[in-house]
C-alpha cells in the first residue's frame, strides 16, 4: 500500500483524547480517540470494488496483494498514520442520547488522489472507547448489506459512502438478531467504507451539549476549510450560516433521490447523518417493493413508524434543527437559521414535484399536475403496487394508447392482480385517461420521453431478497451472488437482460422471511 498518498489533517489539526486506554467511558474536550483495528484471526478477502480502489489510487492488481488484505482487515497499521474513533453525539429516535461516538468503526487514514481527499474507515474492527455495551464488531450478514448497497447506491446517483472491501475476519462474533433473547454466534465480517470524511450531525451537537465551544469553532472552521471552500464570507458568522444552509442543501437533495428511488434508510438518527448529504451507516434499510409511505425496514420502529418512507423529507429537517441548535452558538442569532430550515419544506416540495414529473415523463409543469401526482399516490396504495416496476413500465407507454392499453403495460406491477377490478380499475383507468391527456399536451415523442424516463426509474434496485440470497449463499461460502449483484447494480438504469430474473416483484417466501421484510438496527 505504499502508493498510497496519505494524510492525516483530522487528526494534526482536530483535539484528541488525551488518554490512550482504549476503556469504555466519556471522552471530554475531544474530536476523537487514538485506537488501533482488532487483530482479526484469519481474514480473507470476500470481494472489492476496483471503482472505489481506482479513486483512492489502487490498482486491481493491488487489490489481490497480501498488503491490502491485511491493511483493510485492520491486521496491520499502515506507517505513519493514527488509527482513531471519532467522537460525537445524537438524536435516536427523537430522544437525546448523549455520547455516541464511533462504536464499531475505526477511521484508518486520509488519502488523497487526483486532488481529491478520501478517509478510510473500517467498520467492524473492534472496540474503541465509544462502544458502549458492544464489542465494535460486525457479522457477515451486514457487512454484505452495507457493501453492497453503498454502490448501488452510488450507481443509482444517489449520493453516499462508498464501500472498498468486504472481508472476513474469521472470528465468531454473537448476535441476538431480531433482539429476541436468542442470540447465536455468526462469522464476523469487516468493511472498509470510503468517504470525504465521517463527520456527521452528531459532532457539532456534542460539543455544544458540553459546552465545549472552542472545539465547536476548530471543528466547523475545519470542515468548511477542506469540504466548503466556496465558502468565503469574510465575516464568521455568515460563513457559519452559508455553511449551514449548503448541508441542508445537500441533505435535501439527498432526500429527494431516495424517494425517487424508493429507499428507507430505517434509522435516520442525527448521529447517521453526513455533513456531507451522503447516505451513511446502512442498517435496516429497505427498498419499497408495495408502495406503502407508511414502511419502515426497522424493526425497533415499527410501533411509532418514525423513519417511514413517506417521513424522511420531515425528519431530514428535523435532524437539520437539532444541527442548527449546535450550531447556534457559533452565530448567536436565530433569523438566519430559522429561514432556511423555513424554506425547507417548501423547496422540497417544489423539487418532488419536479422529480415525480421527470419520473412521469413530463417535462413541463401545469396546475393539474399537482393532482396527477397526489391520484397517482393514492392509487399505488388502492393494492400492493411494486413501485420499482411500475415507474420502469410505464417506458412502454405510447400517447396515442387507450387508457385500458396504458393500463396493461403496468399490470405486471400488482402482487394481488386479482383486486384490480370493479372501483379500483375504474380508478386507476381514469388515472391513465388524465396522465395520457397530458402526456399529449407535450411535443416529445415516445421515444424519446421513455429515455428520458429509463435515466431516473432505475430497472433494478437491491431489493431485501436479494441481499438475503447472497447473505444465505456466503454463510455457505459461495460468494458468486455477491459478485452478480455488484456487476447488476453498477448498471441499474440498463435493461441488462441477462439479468432479467432481478426484475420481478419480491416473491412470496420473503414477504415475511427475516432479513427480506423487517431488519434490526443489527442487520
Amino acid at each position: 500500500m505504499k502508493k498510497l498518498n496519505i494524510h492525516n489533517r483530522f487528526t494534526a489539526e482536530l483535539p484528541e483524547d488525551p488518554l490512550s486506554t482504549n476503556e469504555i467511558r466519556q471522552v471530554l474536550n475531544t474530536c476523537f480517540s487514538y485506537v488501533n483495528p482488532r487483530i482479526p484471526a484469519e481474514p480473507k478477502l470476500i470481494h472489492a470494488s476496483e471503482a472505489v480502489a481506482e479513486l483512492i489510487g489502487l490498482s486491481p492488481k493491488d487489490i489481490q496483494s497480501e498488503s491490502f488484505l491485511n491493511v483493510f482487515s485492520g491486521k496491520e497499521v499502515l506507517p505513519t498514520t493514527h488509527p482513531y474513533a471519532m467522537c460525537y453525539a445524537g438524536h435516536q429516535f427523537g430522544n437525546w442520547a448523549g455520547q455516541l461516538g464511533d462504536g464499531r468503526a475505526i477511521n484508518l487514514t486520509e488519502v488523497e488522489h487526483n486532488d481529491q481527499f478520501y478517509t478510510l474507515q473500517l467498520k467492524g474492527a473492534g472496540k474503541t472507547p465509544y462502544s458502549r455495551t458492544a464489542d465494535g464488531l460486525a457479522v457477515l450478514r451486514s457487512s454484505i448489506r452495507e457493501h453492497l448497497c453503498s454502490e448501488a447506491m452510488f450507481y443509482l446517483g444517489v449520493p453516499t459512502t462508498r464501500s472498498l472491501a468486504l472481508m472476513l475476519s474469521g472470528d465468531e462474533v454473537l448476535r441476538d438478531k431480531l433482539y429476541d433473547g436468542n442470540p447465536a454466534y455468526e462469522k464476523g465480517a469487516i468493511v472498509c467504507r470510503v468517504a470525504p470524511s465521517f463527520i456527521r450531525f452528531g459532532s457539532f451537537e456534542m460539543l455544544t451539549a458540553r459546552n465545549e465551544l472552542k472545539n465547536l469553532k476548530s471543528l466547523t472552521d475545519y470542515t468548511i476549510k477542506y469540504y466548503y471552500p466556496e465558502i468565503t464570507e469574510e465575516d464568521p458568522k455568515k460563513s457559519y450560516i452559508q455553511f449551514f444552509k449548503t448541508v441542508a442543501d445537500k441533505t435535501r437533495k439527498m432526500i429527494l433521490d431516495w424517494q425517487r428511488v424508493g429507499f428507507v434508510h430505517g434509522v435516520m438518527n442525527t448521529d447517521n447523518m453526513s455533513i456531507h448529504g451522503l447516505t451513511i451507516d446502512f442498517g435496516p434499510y429497505g427498498w419499497l417493493e408495495d408502495y406503502d409511505p407508511n414502511w419502515t425496514p426497522n424493526t425497533t420502529d415499527n410501533q411509532h413508524k418514525r423513519y417511514r418512507f413517506g417521513n424522511q423529507a420531515n425528519v431530514a429537517k428535523w435532524n437539520l434543527f437539532q444541527l442548527a441548535n449546535a450550531l447556534y452558538p457559533l452565530i448567536n442569532e436565530a433569523e438566519g437559521l430559522e429561514s432556511i430550515l423555513e424554506s425547507f419544506s417548501d423547496s422540497f416540495d417544489e423539487e418532488y414535484k419536479e422529480m415525480m414529473l421527470n419520473k412521469l415523463g413530463i417535462s413541463t409543469s401545469k396546475e393539474i399536475d399537482d393532482k396527477i401526482i397526489l391520484d397517482l399516490e393514492t392509487n399505488l396504495q388502492l393494492s400492493e403496487t411494486d413501485m420499482t416496476i411500475f415507474f420502469r413500465n410505464l417506458n412502454k407507454i405510447k400517447k396515442e394508447q387507450s387508457a385500458e392499453e396504458a393500463f396493461a403495460c403496468i399490470q405486471d406491477a400488482f402482487y394481488k392482480p386479482e383486486e384490480i377490478k370493479g372501483t379500483i380499475l375504474n380508478t386507476w383507468l381514469e388515472w391513465f385517461s388524465v396522465y395520457l391527456t397530458r402526456l399529449n399536451t407535450e411535443k416529445i415523442p415516445n421515444e424519446e420521453r421513455a429515455a428520458s424516463q429509463d435515466k431516473v426509474n432505475p430497472k433494478y434496485v437491491l431489493r431485501n431478497y436479494m441481499a438475503q440470497l447472497s447473505i444465505d449463499a456466503a454463510d455457505e461460502g459461495d460468494y458468486s451472488l455477491i459478485e452478480e449483484l455488484h456487476l447488476l447494480l453498477k448498471n441499474p438504469y440498463d435493461e441488462q437482460p441477462e439479468y432479467e430474473k432481478w426484475f420481478a416483484k419480491r416473491p412470496d417466501w420473503a414477504r415475511d422471511k427475516v432479513g427480506c421484510s423487517m431488519l434490526s438496527c443489527s442487520s
